[in-house]
């Protein structure tokens, strides 16, 4: 499956190979990299022995391609690359939105499998969704994605835009709701640093905890709840008739439908 040509390096592409490199799944000679801003992660591949922007002959050695480029420039990526690649090249795609039998067409018609991964797959704690109606494909997708964390396979690509508004999109969720907590603790009385503190150190604790314990989230939220006591009290509110959940289905509605319409 290598060579492995990276087209786009930048906050995925980046996050691919920072956490290939600290897992050791590919050594950086059995790596292409296609970036005209190459990332520090890109710069560091290149230091290692990966070919960082190489002549476009040498794009027929690759034997899988990793489509990490922004779903608005994959067609005009395409065009330029898929002339160049080997007739067997399968190409792993992890732009959001963008059909396989579209980026199938634009590559000639070669075997392709899409990705909807996380950015702590630059720590080996990634999660990603898989679709690909070839097993070879589907395969190859999970070589790449396996050292990286989690991976989840769909049976049906319709799933890819469910699968992004849950996964894709969802560390931005998280991260915007410890914002809204550390200011929310400023505004009870906490001093910024203290608050920041407190509910980083909290959120991160408890997410480490759900995933070591295996309790279901609902059981773990009734385990720190008392009947009439503060957390009750708080979540009286988050969980009201406009709180998360609401609020939840609906951003989840939004990304799906943000996701549809980048595959356009």
């Amino acid at each position: 499956m290598t060579p492995i040509l990276i087209l786009g390096a930048g906050r995925m592409g980046g996050a691919v190979l920072d956490g290939w490199r600290e897992a050791g799944a590919f050594a950086p000679v059995e790596l292409m990299i296609r970036d005209p801003q190459p990332s520090p992660p890109a710069l560091a591949a290149a230091q290692d022995g990966a070919r960082l922007n190489p002549p476009d002959p040498d794009l027929a050695e690759a034997k899988t391609v990793l489509l990490a480029v922004k779903p608005q420039l994959w067609r005009e990526v395409a065009a330029e690359v898929a002339p160049w690649l080997a007739a067997d090249a399968v190409i792993v795609s992890v732009a959001a939105g963008v059909r396989a039998d579209d980026i199938a067409r634009a590559f000639n018609g070669r075997c392709v499998a899409r990705v909807m991964p996380t950015t702590a797959a630059a720590i080996g704690q990634g999660t990603a969704s898989l679709y690909a109606d070839d097993p070879a494909a589907l395969a190859r997708a999970h070589a790449l994605f396996e050292p990286l964390g989690a991976v989840v396979d769909l049976t049906d690509e319709a799933q890819m835009h469910a699968a992004t508004a849950v996964s894709g999109s969802a560390p931005a969720y998280l991260y915007a709701f410890i914002e809204s907590l550390e200011a929310a603790g400023v505004a009870a009385g906490l001093p910024p640093k203290q608050a920041s503190r407190l509910a980083r150190s909290t959120i991160t604790g408890a997410a480490a905890l759900l995933a070591r314990s295996g309790e279901e989230p609902a059981e773990l939220r009734r385990q720190v709840t008392s009947p009439g006591g503060t957390t009750q009290a708080a979540l009286d509110v988050l969980l009201g008739e406009t709180g998360l959940q609401v609020l939840l289905r609906e951003a989840v509605a939004a990304a799906v439908r943000r996701s549809k319409t980048l595959g356009a």
